[in-house]
Formats: structure tokens, C-alpha cells, sequence
């Protein structure tokens, strides 16, 4: 096979010349649409990428690197001396005990259940809760009791950012086995003045409240005991880490990496990403068939060159190899073009947010991410695609030079 020939063919055969058949007009449409469904394929994967990352930057501000917590129960104890191992256990960075269940809130003529946490200031060293905060303190405090509170939580119960006003969380309590005999013990009572607000998505903002850790342990009488032990560590050393803090722990807890504590919302999005890749990939498919119809036009076309070649001793592997390659780099320009095109429309959005997301979002507009991954992945299907669509063609080129090729 002449591969010197087969490129200088097919390079010529891409530029060719201007006639009054549908072969060129053809040809120059087939790679409008690859540039089109390829610039189509980087959008969307920028645009995945974009909001993968800001839903895992939001993941990031309730879930720690690592998390204990009891096989069994709501709450768990654990001593000192086990408590300050794991503290100084390999690739732990911070650590920060918390608790947590779900109380009755009322403020002025308004309630609503949420979840109470309770946590010490150490929390904001060991997750990204800090820079959702979006209005009052970032820090918690005792006397007087101050709270961070969601979003949507202030605005359903009404409640201001100062220290006047004050919502009431209320707990059953534990220790009142018949609440129908003594209603006015049934619960526990604590007042929570908010002094700043947290705004991430509907599933935190709605749901969660921060106070001072000792004063939800009293709340929910579980003195000296947690829900979680959270911690935050060197990201290259977790695998490590999380076994150490399992020697020393021993049996009876979890221990939860990121992804294990939500394992569910990491597939989806993992799933999602191959769903959108494989509706693209179909519309590439049915964007090829332009030039299927192209390249094959093109072989009938160039009936009398494919003679003189034969003539001059050239194989039918050669004149297949000429419009497989033909094929190849129809895709390849379109592609190219495609790309580039793409990687513009993602650096207008990246730089001046042309496509909103409203003003209900965390994010004014979509954000968008490039990876060079996504680049090789769209690049090599483009090329595939080019050769499968550029097979049929070939054949019928081959079939042309050796009409004994028809039969077979």
C-alpha cells in the first residue's frame, strides 16, 4: 500500500476544486455538521463540569473529607485519649465534633421542623461553610446563644439578623415517658438569637441551623456525645488516613470519605455525564450521513481517476486507504472547527456570563469548565466516527477498481 500516495490524493480530494456537481457543496456541509455537533459536544461538557463542580463545591460546605459516626444510634461517646489519636492521626488537618436531629422551631406565630447542628468554630476549618455565608457573623457563639441559619429558614420564619430577636427550638424530651400526663415537660426548650444567614441550595438553606455544640447536647440531652466526627485532610494521604483512624477506633464506627457519604448523588452525576456524551454522540451519527452520501459521490465521481490508478498498478487496499483518509480528515476539519468554536463560546461564557442562571441561584451564570480530557474524548469520536462513516464509500472506490470486489 502507498501511503505517500494515498495522503497526496486525499489532500487533494479535501481541496478540491470548484465543479458543477453537488460534490463539493456536499462535502463542505457534512463538515458544518461535525463542527456544529462537536462544538455542540464541548458546550455541554463545559457547561456539566461547570455545575458538577459548583454542586460539589456546595457538597463541600456539609461534607468533610471524612466522617465518624456510630454503626448504631443517633449518638455516639468516645473517649479522650481516642479522640486526641485521631486528632493526631496521619494527613489529619482539622477536626471538629457535631451533632445533630431534627427540633421544632417557632418564631412569632410562625414554626417549622429543621435540623439543628451543633457545632464549635472549629467546623469552619473543616468544611467550606464559611464563604456561603451571606449576611451577618460567620462564627457561632455562647452566651448569648447565637445561631446561622439557612436562607430559607429566616425567610419562612421571619426572623431578623440581630441580637434581639430570637427564635425558640424545641426538643421531646427523652426523659418524659407519657407526655399526654405532664404536656408542659413533653419538651425541651432552648432560645437562639440568628446573627447570620447561609445561602448554598434549597437542600441546606431550607434545612439546617448552626449553634453552639454544647448548647444542642444539652438540647437533646446527649451530654459529652456526638452524631459525627468530621475532619478534614490532606487530600493525597485520605486512603491512608481513613485506615489509621480505623486502628485506632476498632470496630463500632463508620468512617465515610465524601463520596461514601454520597455515593448516590456522585453516580448520578457520573451517569449523567455519559447519558449527555451518547445523545451527542447519536446526533454526530446522523450528521455523518451528509457524508456518507458525499464521500460516495465522490467515489463515482472520480471513476476515471480510480482507472488511470489502476492502470498505473495501484492496489484496491490503496483506493480504499484514499477515501477512508478522505473520510478522516472531512472529520477532522470539522471537528477542529468545532472545537475551536466550541472553546470560544465557553471562554465568552466563562469571562463575561452571557447565559443566566437567575438570581435564585448561588451563581448569576451557568459556570463553565474546560477539561482536556473532554477535548481528547470528543477529538478521537469525531475521528471514529469520520472512518465508519467514510467505510461504505471506500468499499464502493475498491469496487470500482476491481469490479470482482462487487461479488464478494
Amino acid at each position: 500500500m502507498n501511503y505517500s500516495l494515498i495522503a497526496r490524493l486525499a489532500w487533494r480530494y479535501l481541496r478540491g476544486k470548484r465543479s458543477g456537481n453537488a460534490v463539493p457543496v456536499l462535502s463542505r456541509i457534512s463538515m458544518v455538521a461535525i463542527a456544529v455537533s462537536s462544538a455542540a459536544m464541548i458546550v455541554a461538557f463545559s457547561v456539566f463540569n461547570g455545575i458538577e463542580g459548583l454542586v460539589k463545591d456546595q457538597y463541600n460546605s456539609f461534607y468533610p473529607d471524612l466522617r465518624i459516626s456510630a454503626e448504631r444510634g443517633k449518638f455516639f461517646s468516645i473517649d479522650k485519649a481516642r479522640l486526641d489519636a485521631v486528632r493526631h492521626a496521619p494527613g489529619v488537618l482539622n477536626m471538629s465534633g457535631t451533632i445533630e436531629d431534627n427540633v421544632f422551631v417557632l418564631h412569632n406565630e410562625q414554626q417549622k421542623i429543621i435540623t439543628l447542628k451543633g457545632i464549635t468554630n472549629d467546623y469552619f476549618g473543616v468544611n467550606a461553610l464559611k464563604e456561603f455565608v451571606v449576611e451577618g457573623d460567620d462564627t457561632v457563639r455562647e452566651n448569648p446563644n447565637t445561631a446561622i441559619l439557612g436562607a430559607h429558614i429566616i425567610r419562612e420564619l421571619g426572623a431578623d439578623v440581630d441580637n434581639v430577636s430570637y427564635i425558640q427550638v424545641n426538643y421531646p424530651n427523652p426523659e418524659v415517658s407519657n407526655p399526654s400526663l405532664n404536656p408542659l415537660a413533653a419538651f425541651t426548650s432552648l432560645k437562639l438569637y440568628p446573627t447570620g444567614i447561609f445561602k448554598i441550595q434549597d437542600d441546606f438553606d431550607n434545612r439546617y441551623a448552626l449553634a453552639p455544640l454544647a448548647l444542642a447536647q444539652e438540647l437533646f440531652h446527649a451530654r459529652g456525645q456526638y452524631s459525627a466526627i468530621e475532619l478534614k485532610t490532606e487530600p493525597k494521604l485520605l486512603g491512608k488516613t481513613k485506615e489509621a483512624i480505623a486502628a485506632i477506633l476498632g470496630g463500632g464506627y463508620k468512617i465515610e470519605s465524601r463520596y461514601e457519604q454520597n455515593k448516590t448523588m456522585y453516580s448520578v452525576m457520573g451517569a449523567e455525564k455519559w447519558v449527555i456524551y451518547a445523545i451527542t454522540v447519536l446526533v454526530l451519527l446522523i450528521a455523518s450521513f451528509n457524508m456518507v452520501g458525499a464521500l460516495t459521490m465522490l467515489a463515482l465521481e472520480k471513476q476515471k481517476d480510480i482507472a488511470i490508478l489502476r492502470a498505473m498498478g495501484a492496489e484496491p487496499s490503496t483506493i480504499r486507504g484514499i477515501f477512508l483518509l478522505e473520510g478522516i480528515l472531512w472529520s477532522a476539519v470539522g471537528g477542529c472547527a468545532g472545537i475551536a468554536l466550541g472553546t470560544i463560546v465557553c471562554g465568552l461564557q466563562q469571562y463575561f456570563g452571557l447565559l443566566k442562571m437567575g438570581s435564585s441561584f448561588v451563581v448569576d451564570a451557568y459556570p463553565v469548565i474546560m477539561n482536556w480530557t473532554d477535548f481528547v474524548v470528543v477529538l478521537c469520536t469525531i475521528l471514529v466516527v469520520g472512518l465508519l462513516a467514510a467505510w461504505y464509500p471506500s468499499a464502493k472506490a475498491a469496487a470500482v477498481a476491481d469490479p470482482s470486489l462487487k461479488s464478494a
